[in-house]
Parts: structure tokens; sequence; C-alpha cells
């Protein structure tokens, strides 16, 4: 009787466990692909930022991969250039009166992080 009871109690968490294994499910992660290359995408951003802190574009030139533009005095050049190993860099420079607008800089960065969906 003893034998029978912890063999019922053995048994039947078995196949209780096994079907409740059976149905976890684990979805692989699925690749984001962006239409366009990888420098469309970056110029896009690049251009996008710009204009998130308010940057007056005043010439954009995707061959040559630049972006000119103005904020009150301040004048704003970005380059958007492909590097050797196919990455692609974005180098942002301002020029003006000191002190004008000294964050600027770093609203850029983070206005472009965001577009390109790091933050």
């Amino acid at each position: 009787m003893k034998r029978t009871i912890l063999f019922v109690f053995l048994l039947i968490p078995i196949p209780i466990l096994t079907a409740l294994l059976g149905g976890c499910v684990v979805y692989e992660p699925v690749p984001i692909y962006h239409q366009g290359s990888s420098y469309d995408r970056v110029w896009d951003s690049a251009l996008g930022a710009a204009q998130d802190t308010g940057v007056r574009v005043t010439s954009a030139d995707r061959g040559a991969g630049l972006i000119r533009g103005v904020k009150s005095s301040t004048n704003v050049t970005i380059s958007v250039t492909t590097q050797a190993d196919g990455r692609i860099r974005v180098e942002f420079n301002s020029k003006g009166p000191e002190g004008q607008d000294p964050d600027l800089n770093d609203r850029f960065t983070r206005a472009y992080n965001r577009r390109m969906g790091r933050m």
C-alpha cells in the first residue's frame, strides 16, 4: 500500500512537469533592417539632429558628406565620412563667440543618438 501511494506521488508529477515545460517557448530575437545604406541613415540622423538643436542648415552636400549651418552667431560644420574599415564617422564642429551656446555640441550628440535609436 505504501509502495503504491509512493509510486502514484512520483508518477503523477512527471507528466505534469513535462507538459508545463513543453509549453515554454523562447523566441529568437528579430533582426531589424533599415532601408537604405547605413551611410544614408547616419546622414539623415545628423541632418535631423542639427535641425533638432536649432541649427539653421545653410547647405547640405551628401556626396561630400558636409552639412553647414548657423545657430545664432555660431557657425556649424558637420562632416559624415566613411572610414577605411567601413564605419561611418560623424564630426560636429562649431565656431562662434566664446560662451555662446556652450552646450550645443552636447545637445547635438544627444539628438543624433536619439535619432540613431541609441537612447
